[in-house]
């Protein structure tokens, strides 16, 4: 037993909610740190993304899934497959529903899902009203009650992630719900286990995100080629040169990404790469590529080729 005489626990949590319920914003505030791309277009997250929240007395690891939706591709698929694989294997899940939008089709079909694994496994759910800051008290009394309509919810907690308002509560809530652990799973410090080129990929991804039609982000694929250290560059200056290929399906999206006179393809390197060196912690220069994967999403060879 520590000094406190309270014992340590330690344990996975996952975030789930249709897409663009604000999963990733929530997932880095909690964290305290970008783990997780975040944009306004919905379903971004592709991966599952283990942000660690590391206190005095406890451990709390956030696996931030892709939205579940009605798959249409057989990339949507094994997103889903993905969601569902995650669940079982979590000490307690947090349910996000947007206060902005009612209670619709996708957050019941969620909360369906959820309510089997609540009876099956006996795992608790918490039900996290998220974007509170978006809406009035009036609105926001409504959706509350809504979400308690829903379920059978171990809690609900309303939250601004983009605000910072009661996201202590959402950690207190979530800590209340792991395991005893005779210390942390992960050393101090650290806030993810993503790989390092799967973190610059995802940042060039969320730079390509911004600013194009809403059918582009699901066709948008990014994958880091090679990182090598410049030889002629100054010993008080490293600079690492990496390369990068942004997969579109179509040529008319790779024209969209690319721009008049390469113009949008300019704004993706220079806002990537202000990421990426801050990530990094030094100098980078990023070599961008636009190649053409034909209807990726549905093919199962480029899929694995992608990471998928």
């Amino acid at each position: 037993m520590r000094p406190s005489e309270q014992p340590y626990v330690a344990g996975f949590a996952c975030l789930v909610g249709r897409p663009n319920a604000g999963k990733s914003t929530l997932t880095n505030a909690l964290v305290g740190d970008k783990v997780a791309i975040t944009s306004s277009k919905p379903q971004t997250t592709r991966h599952t993304i283990r942000g660690i929240v590391t206190g005095p007395a406890s451990q709390l690891i956030l696996v931030d899934t892709p939205g579940l939706h009605k798959a249409r591709t057989l990339l949507g698929e094994r997103l889903n497959d993905l969601v569902r694989a995650t669940l079982l294997d979590v000490d307690v899940v947090g349910f996000c529903l947007p206060a902005d939008q009612r209670i619709g089709p996708g957050d019941r079909f969620i909360a369906n899902e959820l309510t089997e694994l609540m009876r099956g496994k006996k795992l608790p759910v918490v039900a996290i009203a998220t974007k509170i800051d978006t809406v009035d008290k009036k609105r926001l009394a409504e959706h509350l009650i809504a979400i308690d309509q829903l379920a059978d919810w171990a809690a609900i907690v309303p939250c601004s992630a983009a605000r910072g308002d009661q996201v202590d509560d959402v950690l207190k809530v979530l800590t209340a719900y792991l395991p005893p652990s005779p210390g942390p799973l992960y050393p101090e410090g650290v806030v993810t286990d993503e790989e390092t080129d799967t973190r610059i990929a995802e940042l060039v991804r969320e730079a390509a995100l911004e600013g194009v039609r809403d059918e582009l982000p699901h066709s948008i694929a990014v994958v880091v080629e090679e990182m090598t250290e410049r030889e002629d560059a100054p010993a008080d200056k490293p600079i690492l040169d990496i390369q990068v290929n942004i997969f579109v399906e179509r040529d008319s999206q790779k024209a969209i990404i690319i721009g008049k006179g390469g113009s949008r393809l300019r704004e993706v390197g220079t806002e990537a790469r202000a990421g990426i060196e801050k990530l990094l912690g030094r100098r980078v220069y990023l070599h961008l590529r636009v190649k053409v994967a034909k209807d990726w999403q549905r093919d199962p060879r480029q899929l694995q080729r992608l990471g998928f």
